[in-house]
């Protein structure tokens, strides 16, 4: 497999990223339209980007440098999220993605358990 750039990282990222969330929210025992509107406060750029900054100081030297290839890749962010904050989401979901490709999956759970602690 070539090693896939930051957007594609993020691509898959943001996949196991939302699941991520909702898998956490099904363990509440609420309604689906509930899971469903919690988790889309959870997955949006504003959201994430704070999440970055709950785990940027926990991540090693190879995690901190693929979220910095991908905060700085080119990118058209859209109408409703900050530039900064739409590079910031799409940088914790590189890393994610990356992280998933790589099969460090009690990698993600400890870096997802940070990042959204107490959003539940």
């Amino acid at each position: 497999m070539t090693i896939p750039g930051s957007l594609e990282l993020a691509y898959i990222g943001d996949c196991v990223y939302d699941l991520y969330v909702r898998s956490r929210l099904i363990t509440k025992g609420e309604k689906v339209r509930d899971m469903h509107l919690r988790a889309i406060k959870q997955v949006c750029a504003h959201a994430q980007s704070e999440a970055l900054k709950r785990i940027k100081d926990e991540l090693t030297g190879e995690e901190a440098a693929v979220v910095k290839r991908a905060r700085n890749a080119h990118q058209t962010p859209p109408k409703n999220a900050s530039i900064a904050e739409y590079h910031m989401a799409t940088a914790i979901e590189a890393l994610i993605g990356y992280l998933y490709l790589n099969g460090q999956v009690d990698r993600i759970d400890e870096l997802m358990n940070k990042a959204l602690d107490g959003l539940d």
